[in-house]
């Protein structure tokens, strides 16, 4: 006697009875990148689909989030001037902060507004912090210090969560302290906190403009063969005290996503990064694939992997094939 596995599949409505695994549109977050300016909207050209957009226009893109049930974005910031510090940063009228004081003005509680916490996209250096030029890197201890100035400016503009991006040591513990300090006792933190020294980000410094001008940030994002490090270092954030752990970017690292899910009970998000999006761009433009089948497909393996969240620029795709019925 052997197992007729083949039984549950014979039936369409029983396959979706007994299927293990979904997505939902809850568990989108969609990026938007703000810059300064009006009616601006300008498309990513290795990013097809996605924009550079003004203030004005991200409130378009809200709306549209909205009617497609999707009411989580993730706010990265692309500012007029960028100095050695990232000064528009540590500005409460810098473009984040304005962008997070319209959108809570037009949408309340209806859109959730994730800001990430980083300097890359303010720096003239594209490094994530203040340079320690001996090192050729990043200091550590002093970009905390901006980086809790940071989490304060979003904190007071509005923010519904922050999402520290710069893998220093310790900005979960500087942050969680900052915000608390400052009254701010229930704003949850989302740590990338394992965040890779990925080649898949490549898109993704077309779109914030924030590509090294030196070098490479190897010294504070992970190696990608450390499998032991990446365990580590989100159980670090959750200790530190994260509400969320990330792992990013998220198709080359699903074993990664698992292991942290057996090791923690925090909420998990995988960040489908921007190399993930424009390959399967490029590939149905080429005609080799289903498009829509292998972008579901691909939502499948995050969930199937143990994230309960996920930031992707298809999310828009997504929530139009689920209501579709097509997963």
């Amino acid at each position: 006697m052997f197992k007729r596995f083949r039984r549950i599949r014979m039936n369409g409505i029983i396959r979706d009875m007994v299927q293990e695994t979904r997505v939902d549109i809850d568990d989108l977050i969609y990026p938007i990148f703000v810059r300064e300016g009006e009616k601006f909207r300008k498309e990513i050209a290795s990013m097809p689909g996605l924009f550079q957009m003004s203030i004005d226009e991200a409130l378009k893109e809200c709306e549209e989030l909205l009617k497609l049930g999707i009411n989580k974005i993730l706010l990265f910031g692309i500012p007029e001037v960028k100095d050695s510090i990232g000064s528009d940063a540590l500005n409460s009228d810098g473009i984040i902060a304005k962008a997070l004081t319209a959108i809570k003005k037009s949408f309340g509680q209806n859109i959730v507004a994730i800001t990430d916490l980083c300097f890359c996209e303010y720096t003239d250096h594209g490094h994530c912090g203040i340079l320690n030029l001996e090192q050729a890197s990043v200091n550590n201890d002093a970009t905390l210090e901006i980086t809790a100035k940071q989490a304060l400016i979003h904190a007071h503009a509005g923010a519904d969560i922050i999402a520290p991006s710069g893998m220093m040591d310790g900005a979960v513990k500087t942050i969680r302290e900052a915000l608390d300090g400052d009254g701010f006792v229930d704003l949850p933190i989302m740590s990338y906190s394992t965040k890779f020294a990925s080649a898949y980000y490549g898109p993704f410094r077309d779109a914030a403009e924030s590509a090294p001008s030196f070098g490479d940030r190897k010294t504070y994002q992970m190696n990608p063969a450390n499998r032991r490090e990446a365990i580590a270092e989100s159980l670090e954030d959750e200790a530190q005290g994260a509400d969320i752990l990330m792992v990013k970017p998220a198709l080359a690292y699903l074993d990664i996503v698992r292991e942290i899910r057996d090791n923690t009970k925090l909420p998990i998000c995988v960040y489908n990064v921007s190399g993930e999006y424009s390959m399967l761009k490029t590939a149905a433009q080429a005609g080799v694939i289903d498009y829509d089948k292998v972008l579901l497909e691909t939502m499948i393996s995050f969930k199937r992997a143990g994230a309960d969240i996920i930031i992707t620029y298809h999310a828009k795709e997504v929530a139009k094939l689920l209501k579709d019925k097509n997963l």
